[in-house]
């Protein structure tokens, strides 16, 4: 009951931030400002590259999540698509992170510093984002903290697939950290 609180509570205020442009529009048109500034063309090409690397990076955690024994998994595979569930996701996010952790962490051959430092980034880059979405220097502050916190992100998730792709007699993880 707490987490459909909190995605609740935390999907409601993503989208009154979100509305800023229209309920305080002294503040400036915020991100979306910025995709109309680039024309219809770029506008397009710019939203079909982004949600185009948002498919890739659901793709990798839902590999992570699928490589794992199902009895390690806190979520099924396919739950990191709520990623395309937009305002929702800027909170699911933290969630889909969690539950990636969470499956990882009980997985004995991950080793746990590894999954630590995972989760870390994974929930900066969630934060990031969120920050992203005011106005002026905080929002492009944020973006650019979220963008390369998310690239980081998906880089360590690339990694732990490689290694959980392995056979497990062959590649034990427990020593790497």
């Amino acid at each position: 009951m707490r987490t459909i609180i909190l995605r609740v509570v935390g999907t409601a205020l993503v989208t009154v931030l979100l509305m800023y442009p229209f309920w305080a529009p002294g503040w400036g048109r915020g991100i979306l400002g910025e995709i109309e500034n680039q024309g219809p063309l770029g506008a397009l090409l710019t939203i079909a590259v982004f949600f185009g690397l948002v498919a890739l990076y659901c793709r990798s955690l839902q590999r992570t999540l699928a490589l794992l024994p199902p009895t390690a998994r806190a979520a099924a595979p396919a739950s990191v698509w709520w990623m395309f569930a937009i305002p929702y996701n800027f909170t699911e996010d933290f969630f889909i992170v969690r539950n990636v952790a969470a499956s990882l962490a009980a997985d004995p051959a991950t080793p746990s510093r590894a999954v630590r430092r995972w989760a870390a980034v994974g929930y900066g880059w969630c934060a990031a984002q969120i920050l992203s979405l005011f106005p002026g220097v905080a929002g492009y502050l944020g973006g650019a903290v979220a963008l390369v916190l998310w690239a980081a992100h998906w880089i360590m998730t690339a990694r732990f697939n490689r290694r959980l792709a392995r056979p497990r007699s062959l590649a034990p993880l427990a020593h790497h950290s």
